[in-house]
């Protein structure tokens, strides 16, 4: 498939480096290195980030926060890590919007879609923060609502494992990673690489996703380039 606007979406998690919880700038920077030379091969990028590094909605709803005050709080780790990132990537020169579905004007803009298209279409990296900027919606559910809202060809998940599984390969080693799915298969077979509602709503629009790791140095790049390791559920 022909790929020129992409949607980027970076777990919280894994901007933890090797630490239990919290922000790490060296991943932060590692991960921006590569985003700024997937730009100057000529892709427009929009990227959303999760905040599960800082805090996570569903973990304090667990624990008897009331689930909308818990996402609330999550929401706002998210642009916390969007402006961790604009600041590495503008650090690298790479010119950059953090567009925030709360209104917040001293830190960044107030996300408008026709906004956030202008910005990709000059050539400006668009960190879509606070995710939907609504309780009860994962950040995976506003990622796949960003990439159809600004038009990318396809939604690229970075986690910390290669693929899409049957089974958990950090606690099976005889997982088997699935190279292609079908929206279908991942409710068939119950796979938690997504929501149910994020993966209704590429389903309903045909976005699809290539699900990859962001562990290992160049994957990104050689996913678009059509070389690297990744599951594509479509």
């Amino acid at each position: 498939m022909k790929i020129h606007r992409i949607l980027l979406k970076v777990s919280g998690e894994f901007l933890m480096g090797e630490g239990e919880f919290g922000l790490d700038v060296k991943t932060v920077d590692r991960i921006s290195g590569e985003i700024k030379r997937v730009r100057e091969s000529g892709y427009e990028i929009c990227i959303v980030v999760g905040g599960g590094n800082i805090f996570r909605g569903v973990s304090g709803a667990a624990y008897g926060m009331h689930r909308a005050a818990a996402d609330s709080i999550g929401m706002l780790a998210t642009v916390m890590n969007s402006i961790a990132f604009q600041n590495s990537l503008e650090r690298q020169g790479v010119l950059t919007r953090v567009m925030s579905a709360i209104s917040m004007p001293n830190v960044c803009e107030p996300y408008i879609r026709r906004k956030a298209i202008r910005h990709l279409e000059k050539g400006r990296i668009v960190i879509c923060a606070a995710g939907s900027g609504n309780p009860y919606f994962t950040t995976d559910t506003a990622a796949i609502l960003r990439a159809l809202e600004t038009g990318c060809d396809v939604l690229m998940k970075a986690t910390k494992v290669a693929g899409v599984y049957d089974s958990d390969p950090q606690k099976n080693p005889d997982a088997v990673m699935f190279e292609t799915l079908s929206y279908k298969d991942v409710f068939d077979k119950n796979i938690k690489v997504m929501d149910q509602t994020a993966i209704t709503l590429a389903q309903e629009n045909n976005m699809p996703i290539f699900v990859f790791s962001l562990e290992e140095e160049g994957t990104l790049e050689k996913v678009l380039a059509g070389n690297g390791i990744c599951s594509i559920i479509s």
